[in-house]
């Protein structure tokens, strides 16, 4: 099975509260009360710690900022098309999802996550090419979100979409371009918020298959907004017009 090293006291947090019995060793090289509330977790866990070097933990975390603790675990099969299939329906009639086509930056897709977690969607959607997958830089990103939202790979990001709006799901383009503001379109209902990379935004052919687009408006001359930004802003929108019933017009 593959393993994985989540690095910082939020990622590693989020893995002792989630899924304590993959974790194989954790070290640390802190002794601040945060770092020491793991290790006493840790230990109730039967998890083995060891004490290291900044400089080895440097080494562990490939660079990420750790903040000194890191923990190696077992990482889950990574979800798949099938799996999204499930959740659509066992979430039913508001179901959120996030599609975020070619995101390659690990930081946004771990920003995208978090964004996702505070808004209580169902899943985050992903490429399994040319996109970032799950990774330490992920992880911290995320700060814990990687281990609440399901992350889903799909070989083809345009047919799970065909799939999504046969099973009922509204798929919702964001597109500075597009001649609807996010505020007038319509985002109650079972949603799919699909978000461009930050390359080219939505490819052609992820463009065509939405049923909609819609540009977030912006004033001071700002052409666009980073992806994990426009991600929040789509989702707390959504959310808004399924906690009031309306629109904002």
């Amino acid at each position: 099975m593959k393993r994985e090293r989540a690095c910082g006291i939020n990622a590693v947090d989020a893995v002792l509260g989630h899924q304590p019995e993959r974790i194989i060793q954790i070290w640390a090289a802190g002794s601040g009360p945060r770092i020491q509330a793991l290790l006493e977790r840790a230990a109730r866990h039967g998890i083995p710690v060891q004490q290291a070097q900044p400089t080895a933990l440097d080494k562990l975390s490939e660079g990420e900022t750790h903040q000194g603790i890191v923990a190696e675990f077992r990482a889950s099969e990574p979800l798949q098309e099938g799996d999204l299939v499930e959740i659509v329906e066992n979430a039913g009639a508001d179901i959120l999802l996030v599609l975020l086509d070619q995101v390659q930056d690990p930081h946004n897709l771990g920003a995208c996550l978090r964004s996702a977690a505070a808004a209580g969607a169902d899943a985050v959607v992903i490429p399994r090419d040319r996109a970032a997958g799950m990774t330490p830089a992920v992880r911290r990103a995320a700060a814990g979100a990687a281990d609440i939202v399901p992350l889903i790979e799909v070989p083809n990001l345009a047919r799970a979409m065909e799939r999504l709006q046969k099973s009922g799901v509204w798929c919702v383009g964001l597109a500075g371009e597009a001649d609807n503001s996010l505020y007038s379109t319509d985002l109650k209902g079972p949603l799919a918020l699909v978000m461009g990379g930050e390359e080219q935004g939505l490819r052609q052919l992820t463009r065509k298959r939405c049923d909609a687009l819609a540009r977030i408006p912006m004033r001071g001359g700002t052409e666009s907004l980073n992806v994990s930004v426009a991600t929040g802003v789509a989702l707390f929108e959504a959310i808004r017009q399924r906690t009031t019933g309306k629109d904002a017009g």
